[in-house]
């Protein structure tokens, strides 16, 4: 599981894997997010401007980040 620190209170879902360096760009975020490709505690989430708080666990693509 890899750690990603953020310095705000909370960070959108589409926000959050370009700042974990998951995607380059906001576009393809959208799209895997949309087409049911992220898991945000453990449930898919299709929703790109959904808040993660820190200790939220996000999966894709094989590999899981936690919200530090």
């Amino acid at each position: 599981m890899k750690e990603v620190k953020i310095e705000t209170e909370f960070i959108k879902l589409d926000s959050f894997l370009k700042w974990a360096g998951v995607v380059s760009l906001g576009s393809e975020a959208k799209f895997y997010i949309q087409n049911g490709k992220v898991k945000v505690n453990g449930e898919k989430e299709l929703r790109r401007g959904k808040k993660l708080f820190k200790g939220d666990i996000v999966e894709f693509n094989g590999e899981t980040y936690k919200i530090i």
